[in-house]
């Protein structure tokens, strides 16, 4: 397998930053290959939203591996350690964004739509500190969104 140099870039999953993509994007890997069904309740989600006069906007969606251990090694260096980064970034290996189960969404007025209305779509805040980090949750339409965990470092799928 080739070696990939360079900085992760769009076809990693790579956003730029201040730009929300829309869920209806049809060209964008970390839109397109997010799971189907996240994608169809995200998608569902910000069309009513936008009845209210909110757009729902992906910050970030799918990611590669290597981008993923980009985004982790740069929160080693920032929090000085890998148990401080837990708290803010997974592993490739763990990461619910690389399997394409994860979704960030902004501006803020769609984070707080979606905290108000996205277990209505199964879709559910799972961090306490991540309040744009989304996941599928599709029995969070009838009984509601479990708990969130603290942050990160508290996921038991995270450990490995």
């Amino acid at each position: 397998m080739e070696e990939l140099t360079g900085e992760p870039g769009v076809e990693d999953g790579v956003v730029d930053q201040d730009v929300h993509l829309p869920a209806a994007d049809q060209d964008h890997p970390a839109v397109t290959r997010l799971d189907d069904d996240l994608l169809e309740a995200l998608r569902s989600a910000a069309e009513d939203a936008v009845a209210e006069g909110v757009s729902i906007g992906i910050t970030s969606g799918w990611r590669s591996e290597r981008y993923q251990e980009d985004l982790f090694e740069d929160a080693v260096d920032e929090h000085g350690s890998h148990e401080a980064a837990s708290r803010w970034a997974a592993t490739a290996e763990t990461s619910q964004h690389v399997s394409g189960d994860a979704v960030d969404v902004g501006p803020y007025d769609a984070i707080d739509w979606m905290r108000r209305h996205g277990a209505d779509y199964g879709l559910c805040q799972i961090y306490a500190n991540e309040s744009w980090h989304y996941e599928l949750r599709p029995e969070a339409v009838t009984r509601g969104c479990p708990p969130k965990y603290a942050d990160p470092g508290e996921d038991p799928r995270l450990q490995r």
